[in-house]
């Protein structure tokens, strides 16, 4: 039986789709958590600081799944490593009002943090696989699936709330549906010798040279970008008076711009330079969320999440290909390695926000998605220069 080449196996129908397939289910999971955040605030009696808490388990427990996943990938191909991780992740769901106390939220959602950080790393090691064998921009529409399942996960979730479905068996029905889907997926992806390390590098080392910009640039992007997923819920519902049906739309709204944007992402990555892409998308999305805080009406308030997950669309998808590029560096420590600086701003973030929302409000903490956003364009052009991102039109 003949062979595919590289080439033809990355540009194969079902391996690109079982990937973006993985994406996809990636944003549902992490949507369907976003939806019921006010769920779980309500279930465990928390306020906003003890919520921030929990967030920063979860991004303790992503940050050492980050350190670690360059390293699995490496050994073991990120196949292997995207079964094992995803599959956990969507199960864990499951169990997020379930927990006996409070301490054993922040456990389980330590333990969310850190597959769902090496879950994200191998995805988008395959990802960029298909990119370079494929020989094409390709990172922008797999993350534009991440968005896509954001959005069908936190639709579903407002229908779900809507109907009266209880919460916990709308958990439960999520948690097997996308176990399934993940598992079945992995099937299709790329063989081990892809993402397989040759080197025998091991452990983990931190951003040097060029992945230092990068990270710098992926931890400002992620800290609003994380604040969106964590708070835009809550605040449309606590803030502006929605109903938790429509406060959900906050999430599908912004999900649903973004990976409108992310779709068209490869065609502007290819035909504009990174440093230009990234500013310009920098600067709406601060204008975007600017509009958000400063509207009474939750409709205008939607518009604007929609802004802001337009802004942030391609920031993640150039910045993540840029690092599996980096000459000397195996793909997955590459991304691994940015990954790590970018949930570091990702775990300090919404924690931050919560507090700050605790000594003033949620209003004027989310503010600081506007200061990052004003910083991530005014620093733009000079990194992604100085990262040696490639030349508009010629591909990667």
């Amino acid at each position: 039986m003949p062979t595919l080449t590289d080439t033809a196996l990355a540009r194969s129908a079902p391996t690109r789709w079982a990937t973006r397939t993985q994406f996809f289910c990636s944003g549902f999971i992490f949507a369907t958590w976003g939806v019921h955040i006010p769920t779980v605030k309500a279930h465990y009696g928390v306020d906003e600081a003890e919520l921030g808490l929990a967030l920063l388990a979860a991004g303790f427990g992503a940050l050492f799944g980050i350190s670690r996943a360059g390293s699995w990938i490496g050994r073991h191909g990120a196949a292997r490593i995207a079964l094992l991780t995803g599959t956990v992740y969507a199960l864990l769901v499951a169990l997020l009002i379930h927990m006996p106390s409070y301490a054993f939220l922040l456990v389980l959602l330590a333990a969310f943090g850190l597959v769902t950080s090496v879950f994200d790393v191998a995805i988008n090691t395959e990802a960029s696989q298909l990119e370079l064998h494929g020989g094409r921009p390709l990172m922008s529409g797999m993350h534009g699936m991440f968005s896509l399942g954001g959005m069908a996960g936190a639709v579903s979730g407002s229908a779900a709330l809507a109907t009266g479905l209880a919460p916990g068996w709308h958990l439960v029905l999520v948690a097997g549906v996308m176990a399934v889907a993940v598992a079945g997926a992995t099937r299709w992806m790329l063989p081990r010798r892809f993402t397989a390390s040759t080197t025998t590098e091991s452990g983990f080392r931190l951003p040097r040279g060029s992945l230092v910009v990068l990270g710098i640039l992926a931890a400002l992007g992620l800290v609003a970008e994380g604040a969106m997923y964590d708070w835009s819920v809550l605040y449309l519902q606590q803030e502006l008076g929605s109903p938790q049906q429509q406060a959900a739309l906050a999430y599908a709204s912004f999900s649903a711009a973004m990976a409108a944007a992310r779709f068209g992402g490869d065609a502007l990555r290819a035909r504009f330079a990174s440093a230009t892409l990234l500013r310009a998308s920098a600067t709406l999305a601060a204008l975007s969320m600017a509009g958000v805080l400063l509207t009474d009406s939750p409709w205008l308030a939607l518009a604007g999440f929609a802004g802001v997950g337009i802004g942030f669309a391609n920031v993640v998808p150039i910045l993540f290909a840029a690092a599996a590029r980096v000459p000397g560096v195996d793909a997955a420590r590459g991304i691994a390695a940015v990954s790590a600086a970018a949930y570091l701003g990702f775990m300090a973030g919404p924690p931050m926000i919560g507090f700050l929302a605790r000594v003033s409000s949620l209003t004027a903490a989310l503010s600081v998605v506007v200061v990052f956003a004003v910083a991530l364009a005014v620093a733009a052009p000079r990194a992604a220069a100085s990262a040696g991102a490639p030349t508009p039109g010629r591909g990667h």
